[in-house]
């Protein structure tokens, strides 16, 4: 006779199902679910930014197994999508907002923080001319080796000249990051990351919610300036349009009557013709 042994599955502590039985209540709850990496986040910033979003969402951190758990235990579709964003050193966010309101109040608040060697450049990082509080020495190399050009001012070292010392998207060198550490210069930013959201209303998943309002506003600024000159060259009439319009009327107008001052002649008189008698 076969012996046949009897898998059993290993019985789930109830402190876990317990867990997972509140993200479930979560998830039903509220309309967004997002997802944030929260590695390297300082565990002060942490307490700091969850009190600031107190009124706004909630913040839950769980291991992953009980995050899946959730999920499938919520056993919709949608919730289903995000499980490949379910890595390690995540947050949990629940709100009834919409995902990228959210996302924009995560990026309210990152904090400023100094550049490290082997940090990519965020954006171009840009020393403006003016005093520091760096007195001569050692500094004047330091500065100089960065490409600043220096002077001693009233004792302490002095920029001369705008410089850009890091472009975006360049490493860090060791070099670099003393002197924006000696100048104070915080161009890196902390906080939680956002990785993808679940909304309810839509019953969607969206990812690449990271929001930039400093770029996003720079852009809408470029695409109002491109869409204000095509509107007037095309003479589209509207409030905003109209004085430019009139404006420019008026310019052709005058080079117009100047021009035709320009090619316009006085009647020739034949003075020897005779008079008729």
């Amino acid at each position: 006779m076969n012996e046949h042994k009897v898998s059993r599955e290993k019985e789930v502590p109830a402190y876990k199902l317990k867990r997972v039985s509140e993200l479930v209540a979560m998830m039903k709850k509220n309309r967004t679910i997002l997802i944030a990496f929260t590695k390297n986040l300082p565990s002060s910033q942490f307490h700091s930014i969850k009190k600031n979003l107190r009124g706004k969402a909630e913040v839950h951190v769980a291991k992953k197994s009980i995050i899946l758990r959730a999920l499938e235990t919520i056993g919709k579709a949608g919730y289903k999508n995000l499980e490949p964003y379910v890595i390690a050193d995540i947050a949990l966010f629940f709100s009834e907002l919409d995902p990228f309101t959210l996302s924009a109040l995560l990026a309210d608040n990152r904090s400023p923080l100094k550049a490290k060697t082997g940090d990519i450049a965020p954006e171009d990082i840009i020393v403006e001319p003016g005093p520091t509080d760096l007195v001569p020495g050692p500094a004047i190399s330091e500065l100089s080796g960065a490409g600043l050009k220096v002077a001693v001012e009233g004792g302490k070292l002095a920029i001369k000249q705008q410089k850009i010392i890091v472009y975006a998207g360049e490493v860090i060198k060791e070099n670099i990051a003393g002197v924006m550490g000696k100048l104070g210069i915080t161009p890196m930013k902390v906080g939680f990351e956002p990785l993808a959201a679940y909304d309810a209303d839509s019953d969607k998943v969206y990812s690449n919610i990271k929001i930039d309002k400093k770029k996003t506003i720079e852009e809408l600024k470029d695409s109002a300036f491109r869409a204000f000159g095509f509107a007037v060259n095309r003479i589209y009439i509207a409030k905003e349009t109209i004085f430019h319009l009139f404006a420019r009327a008026v310019r052709e107008e005058l080079s117009l009557i100047k021009f035709s001052d320009k090619t316009s002649k006085p009647q020739d008189y034949n003075t020897n013709a005779k008079e008729d008698s």
